[in-house]
């Protein structure tokens, strides 16, 4: 925890810290002869633990949008660039999708479902926890960018679809349609891979929360099932995901509701999924009309790069997004909420059960995760 207050995320063995560490470990010579290593400034307690010295091989902060200078000659020989042409400080997929999906003020949400489910948005104040992760802003000077992964995403959707929808994404739609809204409090919980967020093993849990049918009590009981009946199997699978999404998202700091979704992945044509995210959510769901976000994104950042050195300052990114960017990138508002009453007090409703629903999380995480 003390961790993730100091740099944005907990120790995984895949992060860079890690890696060094185990570099300066196992193969000290490798570390030693190291001249540079490209990452943003550390914690200086993070620093002392990882690896001696290590502050000189970082180099200095710099903004997300200054030129780091112009292009090596190696370049301009081998490749024929234009010896004028100005490299800008660069990052990875996920920031660059942030900027590629036009995610620019606090209230923007990204939700990606694919094979692994992720969702990352804009927030004002981030709260660092023990799952995601909290990264600086990557398109404006303010602000941060907040990002959940999940192991289990589409495959894990397709394997109750397989088993309770005929193996039919047509009966699986139905079956999402006909059920009724908190799906009469019926709580999943599906693992067919052993899960980040949270940190659990393969495994399937069920719930039934009682007495749910005017959701006004914070003090609900629940109690544990073997199985759902098919269809309510359909919406428990979809549903708990995008309640645990908006709860882990709220607990990092996300404003509730969001300003707008914006979805994208394979699992964003299926507008049956998309109308529950905006129940859930309480926010209007967009789609996108380009698959290369991350590409479109990269670009974008470094003609908004090229922009501010011109301009000799920094200009807000959302210049970049004038014209018929947001025509050719974002797809049509393809949900929205209930109107008035009724979208509120089911937005009301959504927000007891996702807190059911996060601790009974909770309670797995102490229960089995620790076992």
């Amino acid at each position: 925890m003390e961790l993730s207050k100091l740099t944005g995320s907990r120790a995984y063995e895949r992060f860079t810290g890690p890696q060094i560490r185990k570099i300066y470990q196992t193969a000290p010579h490798i570390y030693e002869n190291t001249e540079r290593i490209s990452l943003r400034t550390w914690s200086k307690a993070v620093l002392e633990a990882t690896a001696p010295d290590l502050e000189q091989k970082l180099g200095n902060l710099a903004p997300a949008c200054a030129a780091a200078g112009r292009i090596s000659s190696y370049f301009v020989e081998r490749h024929q660039f234009d010896k004028n042409c100005f490299v800008i400080q660069w990052s990875g997929d996920n920031p660059n999708s942030l900027a590629g999906l036009t995610l620019n003020t606090p209230g923007d949400l990204a939700i990606s479902l694919g094979t692994s489910d992720t969702v990352f948005g804009i927030t004002a104040e981030a709260k660092p926890s023990l799952e995601g992760h909290v990264f600086p802003n990557p398109v404006e000077p303010d602000g941060y960018m907040v990002m959940l992964c999940y192991k289990n995403g589409s495959l894990t959707r397709e394997d109750v679809r397989n088993q309770c929808a005929e193996k039919s994404w047509d009966i699986f739609n139905n079956y999402l349609e006909k059920t009724p809204p908190l799906n009469g409090g019926r709580l999943g919980f599906y693992y067919k891979d052993h899960e980040i967020l949270p940190p659990l093993p393969v495994g399937f849990h069920r719930y039934i929360v009682e007495n749910f049918s005017d959701a006004s009590s914070d003090n609900l009981k629940e109690c544990e099932v073997q199985e759902f009946d098919p269809e309510s199997e359909v919406r428990a699978i979809v549903e708990g995901q995008m309640l645990s999404m908006r709860g882990h998202a709220e607990r990092f700091g996300m404003p509730n509701p969001p300003k707008r979704i914006i979805a994208t992945g394979g699992a964003s044509s299926n507008e049956s999924i998309l109308k529950l995210i905006a129940q859930i959510f309480g926010c209007p769901v967009f789609t996108v009309e380009r698959p290369d976000s991350a590409s479109l994104g990269a670009a974008l950042r470094a003609a908004h790069g090229w922009l501010c050195k011109e301009e000799g300052g920094f200009v807000p990114i959302s210049r970049m997004y004038t014209g018929n960017l947001e025509k050719t990138s974002l797809g049509a508002k393809l949900a929205v909420p209930a109107p008035g009453d009724e979208g509120r007090e089911l937005l009301k409703k959504y927000t007891v059960l996702m807190k059911k629903r996060m601790e009974i999380e909770r309670r797995l995480v102490e229960k089995i995760g620790r076992a």
